[in-house]
């Protein structure tokens, strides 16, 4: 019976001390999350107020509200009793062994946050990297997803992309056509630099400014090539670029300009 009121008056005396600053600690957790929620949708009307890009701001948010849930348990923590040293270097050497084990995944990580700070490309546009080519369909924290002309998914990762090189076709809002078109050599070549100047004069999706260009370019082995140099808005480059091609071909046929195909002369000997 005196056991049984040893540690029910052991109880009371652990209550009487710990109790306030647990009750304490749990209030502190309960503002403390409250606080973070409040800051969390005060930085996002910031973010849409300052026209912050979708990804950015998704991932900011979210790297915010981490750090602040960390910083207040390690304070709750505290508040109860627990060594907070111990706790802190038992979570940095845990840090340090995942991020030794996973310095890929890290180095992806950053790379996501320098494409989200510094955007060489965003969603919508139309880029080639890593030997891939298509419209960024997403960009993700580890990597960004491509979707090529034929409809296929590509997932980069971000790490090699910030540190490569990028092609970024959507960037500006005009391109050049660069095209190649060879006649024979026995072929009008005025005449044949007339067609072409009318083929691009009569096509509405070439801009008059700036001006284009249309040069003798080579003396090939079959042919006299043409440089067209043309400029247009960049979402009608294989507009032109197709268009052209087949108008060419037809008014070619139609004034009796051939366009040549690699051809070869044989002397045959025969000995007596």
């Amino acid at each position: 019976m005196k056991d049984v009121e040893q540690y029910y008056d052991k109880a009371i005396e652990m209550i009487m001390e710990h109790g306030p600053r647990i009750i304490l600690a749990f209030i502190v957790l309960i503002v403390g999350l409250l606080i973070i929620k409040l800051v969390v949708r005060a930085l996002k009307r910031a973010f849409e107020r300052s026209n912050v890009d979708q990804s950015l701001k998704s991932f900011l948010k979210s790297l915010v509200s981490i750090l602040l849930k960390a910083l207040l348990f390690i304070s709750v923590a505290s508040m109860i009793g627990i060594a907070t040293t111990s706790f802190v270097a038992i979570i940095g050497a845990a840090g340090l062994a995942v991020g030794l084990a996973l310095q890929g995944s890290l180095a992806n990580f950053a790379g996501g946050v320098l494409i989200l700070l510094f955007k060489p490309y965003k969603v919508g546009d139309f880029i080639e990297a890593q030997g891939h080519a298509g419209t960024v369909h997403e960009i993700q924290v580890f990597n960004t997803v491509v979707k090529t002309p034929d409809n296929k998914t590509i997932i980069i990762p971000n790490g090699p992309l910030s540190g490569g090189s990028i092609t970024n076709y959507s960037t500006e809002e005009e391109r050049r056509v660069d095209m190649t078109f060879g006649i024979g050599y026995n072929d009008d070549l005025l005449k044949a630099k007339t067609l072409l100047e009318t083929a691009v004069q009569e096509n509405n999706l070439i801009l008059a400014e700036p001006p284009a260009t249309i040069v003798v370019s080579e003396l090939a082995d079959s042919s006299v090539n043409f440089a067209v140099r043309v400029w247009c808005k960049s979402e009608n480059y294989w507009k032109v670029f197709f268009g052209m091609t087949e108008k060419i071909k037809l008014l070619f046929d139609r004034e009796g300009i051939s366009i040549p195909f690699p051809q070869r002369d044989i002397h045959i000997f025969q000995e007596k």
